[in-house]
């Protein structure tokens, strides 16, 4: 997904390319899981909108060699002491220390074999090197309607300050 207009940049979730973004993450939430992210009531608009301000980080990187975020909702960029166009364009791995991204790695390909995991609690660290872990997170794969591969997404609502 490209950076979004700067008219925008207050509300990203405004951004039709961000609320297709959200339509996907939600849709291959919902068919991974077997449930709903968040509630799916109101236009494509209202359910960006709902998701960017959920109380819980929802973030998520393209299919590059490298991948680059290319999502993260209101509780993601304060997290990650981000504002969204500097978030797309962060390799994801940059979330992680080195240390810690052979781990990270681990997490992406089972998550890629297995559609999802629920389980996951790791350390990542903030723009300005805040670390912090985090707990029970989600992460799955995004693939869109015709079957395509379109990513990875990560969400949770637990986190403690390093």
């Amino acid at each position: 997904m490209a950076e979004m207009s700067a008219t925008n940049a207050a509300s990203p979730w405004a951004d039709s390319r961000w609320v297709a973004h959200a339509a996907l993450l939600l849709d291959s939430f919902s068919k991974a899981l077997g449930r709903e992210l968040i509630p799916r009531t109101g236009s494509a608009e209202e359910q960006a909108e709902r998701l960017f301000l959920a109380p819980r980080v929802v973030v998520s990187h393209g299919t590059e060699a490298d991948p680059v975020l290319n999502y993260g909702n209101a509780q993601a960029l304060e997290l990650w002491e981000m504002d969204a166009a500097t978030l797309t364009r962060t390799p994801s791995r940059l979330t992680a220390e080195p240390m810690h991204r052979d781990e990270r790695s681990r997490l992406l390909e089972r998550t890629r074999r297995d559609g999802y995991v629920d389980d996951y609690s790791g350390i990542r660290i903030s723009r300005t090197g805040k670390r912090f872990r985090i707990e029970q997170a989600i992460v799955w794969n995004l693939v869109d309607a015709a079957g395509v591969h379109r990513g990875q997404a990560a969400t949770f609502d637990a986190w403690t300050p390093l």
